[in-house]
C-alpha cells in the first residue's frame, strides 16, 4: 500500500494535511481511533511507533485486550454462482479454494 507504515503488525495510512503543513497518520484495521502527526518523515516514524506503543500500554493498564489488525480469517458472502465458479477455478489450478482466494486477493492488492 502506498502512503503506509507498519509497526508491530499495525498499519497506518499516511496523508499530507496542506492546511497545517503536517503529515498525519491513522491506524487501519481496528475500531479504536489512533492518530499521530509530524512535520518530517523521521518524526512521523517516531510518532507512529510511539502511538502504537502508547495504545498497547494503555490497553494493558486498563485491562483491555488491544485490537489486532486482522486474524487471518475472512468470511465472505457471495452468490452461489460466484462460489461455484471460484471453486472450479481453484480446482483447475490444483489449489484449495483458500489457497486460490489468497492468491487472487494478493494479486488484486499488488495491482494497485
Amino acid at each position: 500500500m502506498k502512503n503506509a507504515m507498519t509497526y508491530k503488525g499495525y498499519t497506518a495510512r499516511i496523508e499530507f494535511d496542506d492546511r497545517d503543513n503536517i503529515l498525519v497518520g491513522k491506524l487501519l484495521g481496528i475500531h479504536d481511533l489512533i492518530t499521530f502527526h509530524a512535520e518530517t518523515v523521521a518524526e512521523l516514524h517516531a510518532a507512529f511507533e510511539e502511538a502504537v506503543d502508547d495504545y498497547l500500554e494503555t490497553c494493558e493498564k486498563v485491562g483491555k485486550s488491544p485490537e489486532k489488525p486482522s486474524s487471518g480469517k475472512l468470511m465472505l458472502r457471495v452468490p452461489p454462482e460466484v462460489h461455484s465458479a471460484a471453486l472450479v477455478a481453484a480446482q483447475s489450478s490444483g489449489m484449495s479454494l483458500n489457497q486460490w482466494a489468497t492468491n487472487v486477493l494478493k494479486d488484486a492488492i499488488h495491482a494497485k
